[in-house]
């Protein structure tokens, strides 16, 4: 099936990213505009009143809800134009989930939403993102396997 291979095409992509090898994560296409990423609180990810830092915040929002995006998107690699975030609770070490959701649009911007979820059970932040397409082609990118993607 097409979707499933564009799906777990996005899913190497993500961890192709050289900036995800500082970051014990993984990502998981759930189905069409839903998107979901395990990862790990590091003390060194920590600023200095003990919690994560904002960085930290920003790149899973924003990941989470561009893959829950680029899932409706097959040809072309999404840009984030704006996202705005939330900050509820501080984050502290451990397993934590963003979850991404695709909103609306679908030809030239779309928006998606996205929520980080902590070790305890609670919502410890919140984003929403426009992303664009852009002129690079999904299978021009060394990272996206299958779909028409390199092998």
């Amino acid at each position: 099936m097409e979707t499933e291979r564009h799906w777990r095409a996005l899913e190497s992509l993500y961890a192709s990213a050289p900036i995800n090898d500082q970051f014990v994560s993984q990502l998981a296409i759930i189905e069409e505009g839903v998107a979901r990423i395990q990862f790990e609180i590091r003390p060194e990810f920590f600023h200095a009143a003990g919690a994560a830092h904002g960085t930290v915040y920003f790149k899973m929002l924003d990941d989470v809800a561009f893959y829950a995006a680029n899932t409706l998107v097959t040809d072309c690699f999404l840009l984030t134009t704006a996202f705005n975030l939330l900050f509820t609770k501080p984050l502290h070490p451990g397993t934590a989930i963003a979850e991404g959701r695709w909103v609306s649009g679908r030809r030239r911007v779309l928006l998606a939403e996205s929520r980080i979820i902590d070790a305890a059970g609670n919502e410890v932040g919140r984003g929403t993102g426009t992303f664009q397409r852009s002129r690079i082609p999904l299978n021009s990118l060394p990272g996206y396997t299958g779909a028409g993607g390199p092998a």
